[in-house]
């Protein structure tokens, strides 16, 4: 006797809940949970930590993603209209950048940052400095190909509407696309500003003073200071306060902007 495809989907299912119970059950079966809360919920270890964790640490990272995300926007702005440049040699610079910097790690930019160019050319950044920068530049090659997405996204008939009522080409371009295509790009570059906020934590490499660390490098001497993995846990947490309401701000804008979508259809129909 065969299933009908919904009991089959109803049982397949109920495997699925087994399966994650089951889980469930060894996890508190065998995990040593007298170990579990000394290492990751030890109340000294969290005193040891508040409030600097915040009044420094997630401070630091805040401005060191902002520094960076606001010098990748600058730049992956310029990279996207040189990408879409009707001139070769500007499409073929913004190409090499962009596969260059979304190919090399993001470790190596900040070593090559921190120890690379103060060598050759004798110049050293701060910290601040070096983070904006090499952020920057890794989040710039993504971004550019966001944006270029999005510009490439806008209807052209928003362009010849444009022109027919006198705009020249670069006016088209900069009051009527490219408002258009940042509206769509919102929710990826909100994206983008999580995984600059995740990466800052790289500039660890250079040597902070205590007033310079963030979250992850906070937590590691934290570690080391208490033996604990409480200080870790803590910084976990602070990288949470800003991802979580930077991830429901993404979907948020993905669904206004996905009404807008069927509202546009609707009415072109």
């Amino acid at each position: 006797m065969t299933m009908s495809p919904r009991k089959r989907a109803r049982m397949f299912r109920g495997v699925q809940y087994a399966l994650l119970v089951l889980v469930a059950l060894l996890l508190v079966l065998l995990a040593d949970w007298g170990t579990v809360v000394d290492s990751f919920f030890n109340v000294e270890a969290a005193r040891a930590q508040l409030p600097e964790i915040v009044t420094t640490a997630l401070v630091n990272t805040v401005i060191y993603t902002a520094l960076g995300f606001g010098l990748g926007l600058a730049a992956g702005f310029v990279l996207a209209l040189m990408k879409l440049s009707s001139v070769g040699p500007y499409r073929w610079l913004a190409t090499v950048y962009i596969e260059f910097f979304r190919g090399v790690p993001a470790l190596l930019v900040f070593i090559a940052l921190g120890f690379g160019v103060p060598l050759a050319f004798e110049i050293r950044f701060d910290v601040y400095s070096t983070a904006a920068i090499a952020l920057g530049l890794v989040g710039s090659a993504y971004i550019a190909e966001t944006l270029r997405a999005g510009i490439q996204a806008v209807p052209p008939g928003q362009v010849e509407a444009a022109r027919s009522l006198g705009m020249s080409q670069s006016r088209a371009t900069f009051t009527v696309v490219i408002p258009q295509a940042f509206r769509i790009v919102l929710p990826p570059l909100t994206n983008e500003l999580i995984l600059l906020t995740k990466d800052s934590s790289l500039i660890y490499l250079l040597g902070l003073m205590r007033d310079e660390y963030e979250l992850a490098k906070f937590g590691r001497e934290g570690l080391n200071a208490t033996g604990s993995l409480t200080p870790i846990l803590l910084a976990g947490l602070c990288y949470l306060i800003i991802t979580v309401p930077l991830g429901y701000l993404s979907r948020s804008l993905e669904r206004r902007s996905g009404r807008k979508a069927e509202k546009g259809l609707e009415v072109t129909a």
